[in-house]
């Protein structure tokens, strides 16, 4: 009788060790239970591949509101006092929210709102379109498109597409017809009253303006949470100061004031949490903060960049740890995921069950 050569039974049959104790077993969703989105979400942290980066997300988070909830350490309690001069109350962790000017321009502006409104946040880093879009969806609306629509057919028709998204150009005439009598006044405050005007207090200025409910930055104004948005000349309302500064010159954004606020934020914090939802400048600009505390505790990503290229848009968790924006003791997570697919069902599983459990739990006592 043939037997297969030795070297081939040797390199198949490998024996294997034993696998630790708490090893996990891999484990899906079974539906024969119906349908628990709950129970579904959970196990995703059985699944492997993304969903369980999914699942540590979540747990990464639940950590960010358990530390947050904790009462302040009394020997700490004059530095944190510290950390927000916009009068923010201060909380144990201090969680920093980053993302880009897409996921405002797409629903998911209404998550982010959420956990602005509720004060679930400490603190804000996003774009010039991540703070413009909000305003101008509180003047007219932006509608569901295409990728396939042909950019040469919109111009003519005077749409801009936002991937699949569109917004009419007249939305932004309407965000200029807004927003020019308040550029005035804030010159004539500066010259006047000697304000000083900052990125954030700009944008903290517009959240009043626009008095409106459905407005991320109204709910940041009226929370005290300070958003920080350095290059927020890159959008259109670079182009509105580009235009009102030929109608009425002399506007002055300080940057520097901004950069000492944000880092002082995490200089006096007692813990820190990033949640960074995309790359480039939001991500860097809430790591790079986190730096000047040896790190932060809490970290979680969520973008679809990749590390070959050496951007910081795709560096994983552990190259921040390297730069110490990352603590060595953390337990950061990257999710390598489109965030409109993934974001509201992680602040299901985080934020809104911690703020519907806390509600319920109040209205028993």
């Amino acid at each position: 009788m043939d037997i297969p050569p030795c070297i081939a039974q040797q390199a198949v049959l490998v024996k294997s060790e034993a696998m630790p104790s708490n090893a996990q077993v891999v484990r899906g969703y079974d539906f024969s239970n119906g349908v628990d989105y709950h129970a579904l979400l959970q196990s995703y942290l059985t699944v492997g591949f993304q969903a369980t980066n999914f699942g540590l997300a979540v747990e990464e988070i639940n950590k960010m509101i358990a530390k947050k909830n904790e009462p302040l350490p009394l020997d700490r309690k004059e530095d944190i006092y510290k950390l927000n001069p916009t009068g923010c109350k201060p909380t144990n962790c201090t969680i920093f929210l980053g993302y880009t000017s897409n996921l405002i321009s797409a629903g998911t502006r209404e998550n982010i709102k959420f956990l602005v409104e509720n004060n679930m946040v400490d603190c804000i880093v996003t774009t010039a379109g991540g703070v413009e879009e909000d305003f101008v969806k509180c003047l007219a609306p932006t509608y569901i498109g295409d990728f396939a629509l042909k950019g040469k057919e919109l111009r003519k028709k005077g749409i801009n597409r936002i991937g699949n998204l569109l917004s009419p150009n007249d939305n932004y005439c309407l965000f200029e017809d807004w927003l020019m009598p308040i550029l005035d006044q804030m010159v004539i405050e500066q010259k006047e009253q000697g304000v000083r005007w900052t990125p954030s207090k700009m944008i903290a200025r517009l959240g009043k303006e626009i008095d409106n409910t459905d407005s991320v930055y109204y709910w940041a104004y009226k929370n005290n949470i300070p958003v920080y948005s350095p290059a927020l000349t890159d959008g259109s309302l670079g182009d509105m100061l580009y235009f009102h500064s030929y109608k009425h010159p002399g506007l002055i954004l300080d940057i520097v004031e901004d950069i000492r606020l944000l880092n002082n934020q995490a200089v006096y914090a007692i813990n820190t949490g990033m949640i960074i939802l995309g790359g480039g400048l939001v991500k860097h600009h809430i790591a790079n903060a986190n730096l000047m505390r040896n790190g932060a505790d809490f970290s979680v990503y969520i973008n679809t960049a990749q590390e070959s290229d050496g951007s910081d848009s795709g560096a994983r968790p552990d190259e921040a740890v390297s730069w110490g924006k990352i603590k060595p003791t953390a337990t950061p997570v990257k999710v390598f995921a489109e965030v409109t697919l993934v974001l509201p069902l992680i602040i299901a599983e985080t934020f809104a069950r911690h703020h519907f459990a806390k509600e319920k739990d109040s209205q028993k006592s």
